[in-house]
């Protein structure tokens, strides 16, 4: 397997600019179900697995747990305040950096799963209710610039899914 495979499992995100309410119903449910692809993918784990890496100088499971619960609650975050401000400014994480803090590398995975399966509750029940005018709203990110709703949607749906990915190559 070569090493762009291993980082890339299901291949590098791809933005789908011909967004319609039947994709964004799939990437909803994308989001929906990744709390329990990811437990489905860890009760698969060998003896020990929760601090393999899925490839040479990648994440252990254990950090990639914690990153997915990290993440998604900043873009939970990032949902609301798009839809009651005008184009908020974010503020980036270094996402490196928080993998490497104590609960990021040592921490139980326990209170991580149960942070995904709250947000990706109310994060879909959300969704379910957006409007196609609700999706083109923004935030300014400092680095991307503008970023609509649909596209932080479609990301977040693949995000998901490549870790959960990643955690299953460690079985």
């Amino acid at each position: 397997m070569s090493d762009d495979t291993r980082r890339y499992p299901i291949g590098p995100f791809a933005w789908d600019p011909d967004s319609t309410p039947e994709k964004r119903r799939k990437w909803t449910d994308a989001i929906r179900s990744v709390p329990t692809e990811l437990r489905t993918a860890l009760s698969g784990l060998p003896d020990g697995g929760i601090d393999r890496s899925y490839r040479e100088g990648g994440w252990t499971v254990r950090q990639i747990v914690h990153h997915l619960a990290d993440g998604h609650m900043n873009m939970f975050v990032r949902f609301k305040l798009a839809m009651t401000e005008e184009s908020p400014p974010v503020k980036p994480f270094d996402e490196t950096t928080w993998a490497e803090t104590s609960d990021g590398k040592d921490a139980p995975i326990d209170p991580s799963l149960e942070i995904l399966a709250g947000v990706h509750e109310r994060w879909a029940w959300l969704l379910d209710r957006l409007s196609d005018d609700d999706f083109a709203k923004t935030v300014a990110h400092p680095v991307n610039g503008a970023t609509s709703l649909d596209r932080m949607l479609q990301y977040f749906a693949w995000h998901g899914r490549h870790h959960v990915a990643h955690i299953a190559s460690v079985r």
